[in-house]
């Protein structure tokens, strides 16, 4: 049977993880091993973790500060790689998967391996919003021909880039593309890390695999939308998407980004601030620029 160590990242949602960990439990395919990062959560959480008692494998990790999103995915990829797992499966603290949502991903990853060989680097679900529809910020970038295997008689869509939200990646891609850049905080490191993982072949998104995401509002994000109280995350975007344009593609490509930014905050009427302040995270992309952190091969 494949392997699968399962990662969730967590920070201050307690409720939310405990279906998350439910769901995972009861998985059809079952995981081999249930790596909780606990994001020095203040909500009771790591009290929780420590008493409880699982149905499947459990190991919990507990950050001694808030690394964000990227920092929590770096570690747990980190931890269910040396745990010699053939796969990993990451997920955010408000991702609830289907009951055969592995299994399908198992399955789709392996038909569409048979298909375009073995470089296929990873396989992620559909995102469902808590009313069934599409969750509008969580859709994968599909290739010019993402009907490629459809016609092949699979239910399979290939794509370019995903979000972290129930991706299962194989051991292979993390020995070969290391890990997500820890730095980046949040936002735009999901984006990165897939587009990293499919410069030589795209990945998938399995139709037949669902997950709940359990967020907030069902909307998409754009520089329009900034206000003050999300100015935080879109600052670390904006950094983050800065350095990547410029150190991965280019000059051209950073300026570019940057009219774009301009442009998106002038169409949202977005204050004059606010405005500033961005485009000063889109000037620090020049400076910010980490490294790939890789894993041992031999692990």
């Amino acid at each position: 049977m494949v392997s699968v160590a399962a990662i969730v990242v967590t920070f201050n949602r307690l409720e939310k993880l405990k279906t998350v960990i439910a769901s995972i439990e009861a998985q059809s395919h079952p995981v081999e091993t249930l790596f909780v990062i606990d994001n020095a959560s203040t909500d009771g959480t790591a009290d929780y973790l420590a008493a409880l008692t699982s149905t499947v494998p459990l190991k919990v990790v507990t950050m001694t500060e808030n690394s964000g999103g990227a920092g929590g995915f770096s570690e747990g990829m980190l931890r269910g790689y040396a745990s010699g797992a053939d796969h990993v499966w990451i997920m955010d603290d408000d991702c609830y998967p289907k009951t055969d949502a592995l299994a399908t991903l198992i399955s789709g990853f392996e038909g569409a391996v048979e298909e375009l060989g073995a470089d296929v680097p990873f396989a992620c679900s559909v995102v469902e919003f808590t009313d069934g529809s599409i969750c509008e910020m969580n859709n994968p970038v599909p290739t010019w021909d993402w009907a490629r295997l459809l016609v092949k008689g699979q239910n399979n869509v290939m794509v370019t880039a995903c979000s972290f939200v129930s991706v299962l990646i194989p051991r292979w891609a993390i020995a070969e593309y290391g890990l997500p850049y820890a730095e980046y905080f949040i936002w735009f490191d999901d984006r990165e890390y897939t587009l990293r993982l499919t410069e030589r072949c795209p990945g998938v998104q399995v139709m037949d695999s669902r997950v709940v995401h359990d967020m907030g509002d069902n909307r998409g994000v754009n520089f329009a939308m900034v206000d003050r109280k999300s100015l935080w995350k879109f600052s670390y975007g904006v950094r983050n998407e800065a350095s990547w344009q410029l150190h991965h593609r280019g000059f051209l490509n950073f300026l570019e980004f940057g009219a774009r930014l301009f442009v998106s905050l002038h169409r949202g009427r977005v204050p004059l601030d606010l405005r500033a302040r961005l485009l000063a995270k889109w000037l620090r992309g020049i400076t910010f620029n980490p490294l790939v952190a890789h894993v041992d091969a031999d692990a």
